[in-house]
């Protein structure tokens, strides 16, 4: 229903990141199945020192973050960390930027994004609740007109992730 939710806003939102030009014609966006292996309950690994980070970003730009701390866990056989990190200081909304082994083939060249809110994120015991299923493409991906940062270098995994939001591609 979420998936459904967002194809309408793409389509018929004024604020959608779509060009005006193809909201007509746009027919949805593409989503792997929704797969429960990768959907992880994780503690934060918190950094001792938290400080702010720059991340790269599209048009040369770049967005200061705080970088938080740290999820490990493992897809297959392989061993994986994503860091992770707060774009705003007051909200405990944690933002987990990356790129896998089908980005630039299957998924956006640029990365996807996982947002985690503490509401919604947590289980009762006070682990984060990490869901590939809800990766989502930035609206870089739809339009130039946006800003958005790049996953850094360290969470770049290098299995595949293949659950969320797929590459876009115009219709």
């Amino acid at each position: 229903m979420i998936r459904k939710g967002k194809d309408k806003f793409f389509r018929e939102h004024s604020q959608s990141p779509l060009p005006a030009r193809e909201r007509e014609s746009f027919k949805g966006l593409s989503y792997y199945p929704i797969d429960p292996s990768y959907r992880f309950e994780l503690d934060l690994h918190e950094h001792d020192e938290r400080r702010t980070v720059r991340l790269d970003a599209t048009h040369g730009g770049d967005r200061v973050v705080l970088r938080r701390g740290e999820f490990r866990f493992t897809i297959g056989d392989q061993e994986c960390t994503l860091q992770v990190f707060q774009i705003d200081p007051v909200v405990n909304r944690l933002f987990v930027p990356f790129r896998d082994a089908t980005s630039g083939v299957e998924t956006y060249e640029k990365g996807r994004y996982l947002d985690l809110e503490p509401v919604t994120h947590r289980t009762p015991e006070g682990k984060w609740i990490l869901d590939f299923n809800e990766a989502y493409n930035p609206w870089c991906e739809y339009s130039d007109e946006y800003v958005c940062p790049f996953a850094p270098p360290e969470n770049r995994l290098d299995v595949p992730v293949r659950a969320g939001e797929k590459r876009y591609a115009e219709q």
